[in-house]
């Protein structure tokens, strides 16, 4: 099997669609040989900010010695992104290799007359399998959407179950209430492992807490009173947290700081598990992570952020972030969603500090709200002389954005799914290229 034949393979079986539950990836995994029995793991749940404590917490590890996994969806520079040993992406040859051995497993399960797995879950049992075989010491797992029915929720050889914050995501399917969803997500947490949460509402709090006690483990909440943020840009801050001072993070927004506490609890449940990393580890760690997608900059002849904000509570923190650095300041929109996201309320969220708007209709074309739609949505939030225009492709919106910026000094920001992004970035790197 060539990579080109596994990516042809991996797109017929996403037709099918995704079900929560774990006794079809037990099964995959057992024609496997359990790879994940041999790995030990850092789990992450939550609704916004997994992707970045996963990228500070892996990063550290790495320049603690540790030869450390990386398993993360949706991805934005590229498909393999999504699987990576000490920051470096599998190969096509693995990937192709892995995926042939899995579709093997499945064929005998077919044979037998058992489920067919899900496209994550052949991803996630490839993931193990190559970690395995990287001899990796540890594994950060990002949770796909959910926590105790999400396939990656199958390992029993968690050290550590990391919560970013949780707010209303996914309702219906993971929960109809902020307290469904957190106890939906809580069942992670496996019997004698370290918990460590981000700093969160005080009723997921105490789900977090009652359900970390029932499996007699230690509790450990990121502090913001710890916190002290000397200073901040969009290029990144400066923060002391404890007694560590001085730490440099180059990942902006108000809510990054939350996010890099969190992960520094993460290291330290892991130093008390045994786990050697030194301050200098820290520090260089957090100075390395690079995690795209997250208000990143990717141009600054015309400044040009993008921002994978989806949901009602990231939509805030983009926000939040555009009013703590640009004050005053009005925004050229680059948008595209997902249509079973909360696209209405992130257009209230964000409409009012458009200068103009071009909406775009994702690849995925199955999921996309249609750019016509969404430039509807968004017609009703902004300012009414604010241009809103449905674009044919993200390639259009690109160069509409930014001919736009050239006349006005202004600045881009492309916002919504991830999915997008990656796409998005490479455009821009192609017409910086030809300048």
């Amino acid at each position: 099997m060539t990579y080109k034949e596994a990516r042809v393979y991996l797109d017929r079986v996403s037709k099918y669609g995704s079900v929560l539950g774990l006794d079809t990836i037990r099964e995959l995994l057992r024609e496997l040989g359990n790879p994940q029995d041999d790995l030990k793991f850092i789990h992450i749940a939550g609704t916004n900010g997994k992707g970045s404590v996963l990228a500070y917490t892996s990063t550290i590890l790495c320049e603690a010695g540790y030869r450390t996994g990386r398993y993360i969806s949706p991805t934005v520079i590229s498909y393999l992104e999504r699987i990576q040993v000490n920051g470096v992406y599998i190969s096509e040859e693995a990937f192709a290799r892995l995926t042939e051995k899995v579709q093997n497993a499945i064929a005998r399960m077919e044979a037998d007359g058992k489920t067919s797995p899900t496209v994550f879950e052949i991803e996630t049992a490839i993931a193990f399998l190559y970690f395995k075989e990287q001899n990796c010491d540890l594994v950060v797992l990002e949770c796909g959407m959910g926590g105790e029915l999400d396939a990656t929720n199958i390992i029993t050889t968690t050290l550590c179950a990391a919560f970013v914050s949780i707010s209303p995501d996914h309702l219906g399917i993971l929960g109809d209430t902020l307290e469904e969803i957190a106890l939906t997500k809580s069942g992670i947490i496996k019997p004698g492992c370290t918990v460590v949460s981000a700093p969160q509402k005080p009723e997921v709090t105490a789900i977090l807490k009652e359900m970390a006690a029932r499996q007699s483990c230690p509790f450990h909440q990121a502090d913001l009173s710890g916190l002290i943020i000397h200073k901040e840009d969009y290029t990144g801050q400066q923060i002391d947290y404890r007694e560590l001072s001085a730490l440099d993070c180059p990942l902006a927004g108000p809510h990054q700081a939350e996010n890099v506490i969190t992960a520094l609890e993460v290291i330290q449940a892991l130093n008390a598990l045994g786990y050697s990393v030194e301050e200098e580890d820290i520090r260089r760690g957090l100075q390395k992570t690079f995690w795209p997608g997250r208000f990143t900059c990717i141009c600054k002849n015309p400044l040009f952020f993008i921002d994978g904000a989806h949901n009602e509570d990231a939509a805030k923190r983009l926000r939040e972030t555009l009013d703590r650095y640009f004050p005053e300041k009005k925004f050229i929109y680059i948008m595209g969603v997902f249509k079973d996201k909360e696209y209405e309320t992130i257009a209230s969220i964000m409409g009012p500090s458009a200068k103009s708007v071009h909406t775009i209709s994702l690849p995925d074309e199955s999921r996309t709200l249609p750019a016509e739609t969404l430039a509807e949505v968004m017609q009703n939030t902004c300012a009414a002389d604010v241009p809103v225009r449905a674009e044919l492709s993200i390639t259009d919106a690109v160069q509409h954005s930014l001919e736009e910026a050239s006349e006005t000094e202004s600045m881009i920001l492309a916002f919504g799914s991830l999915s997008y992004l990656g796409q998005l970035i490479q455009i821009i790197k192609g017409s910086n290229n030809n300048d």
